[in-house]
Parts: C-alpha cells; sequence; structure tokens
C-alpha cells in the first residue's frame, strides 16, 4: 500500500472527489480516502509514476503534500 499526504480536504465531497479521481487512473487499486488524516492510501499494481497520481489530485483542486 502506498500513501500519500493531501491539503485542502475539508468534507466527505471533497473526499469523494479524490476517491474519483484516483479511481479513474488505471493501475490503482484498492483506494481508501482518509478525510480525518488527510491521506489516500491505494494499491499501485499498475507502477503509476507518483507525478501522475500528484497530478489527478491537482487538478480536482487539491495540494498533494508530498
Amino acid at each position: 500500500m502506498e500513501t500519500i499526504k493531501i491539503n485542502g480536504m475539508k468534507c466527505p465531497h471533497c473526499s469523494s472527489s479524490v476517491t474519483k479521481s484516483l479511481d479513474a487512473i488505471e493501475g490503482l487499486n484498492d483506494i481508501n480516502v482518509d478525510l480525518d488524516n488527510n491521506e489516500a492510501s491505494f494499491t499501485n499494481s499498475g507502477n503509476v509514476d507518483r507525478q501522475t497520481i500528484k497530478d489527478a489530485i491537482s487538478k480536482i483542486g487539491f495540494e498533494p503534500a508530498e
């Protein structure tokens, strides 16, 4: 499991948006967005580049913290 911190999530709608965004990336599975800890965890079975994941998060208005 990989984890990425995300700044700017404040509500369940925010976490839902991040979940949808990451779910759209082929190769990411078992996505879990934790609003309390401001992070998303996932299995990267497709060896998706970390920058691709960060770009998807940024594109919907949130800031990847790493």
